[in-house]
């Protein structure tokens, strides 16, 4: 056996472990104007139906400071997917502060959603005085699993 394939060998044996032990990291950004979101779902984006599932987003401001949610008019809505446009959302759960990750009093909510399939999620808002950010909207699609 070469030298060559022996080192590929050793390192495959270091590395694949490595790779398959490594968590994924299940936050979604997105930008809207001068605010980013980073969203999370527990457990780790996995959802199930008829179970609450607390979801929540990171606020910040362009610079990166945190907007908490008393500094913010937030909605949240939930729809089943697909939708027509004009749809009611099935849900509208209330939204409390929660401190998540690097995130303190940051928008969050507890979500049963009631069957399997895909949802939208639907977040959106505009500044409370003193706060000054642009209003801004953030969908997110989230795939529910069943019990």
């Amino acid at each position: 056996m070469s030298r060559l394939g022996t080192f590929c060998r050793a390192i495959c044996w270091v590395v694949i472990p490595v790779l398959v032990a490594t968590p994924i990291l299940a936050h979604t950004v997105k930008v809207s104007g001068d605010v980013a979101a980073n969203f999370h779902i527990e457990p780790n984006h996995n959802p199930r139906a008829g179970v609450p599932s607390q979801a929540w987003f990171g606020l910040t401001r362009k610079g990166g400071s945190t907007i908490p949610l008393s500094q913010c008019n937030c909605q949240l809505a939930v729809y089943s997917v697909p939708r027509a446009s004009n749809a009611s959302p099935l849900l509208k759960p209330a939204l409390k502060a929660v401190n998540a990750a690097q995130y303190k009093g940051v928008p969050g909510a507890d979500i049963v959603f009631p069957k399997a399939g895909e949802y939208e999620l639907r977040l959106s808002g505009t500044a409370k005085a003193p706060a000054s950010f642009r209003p801004f909207q953030f969908t997110y699609s989230v795939t529910v699993g069943g019990r």
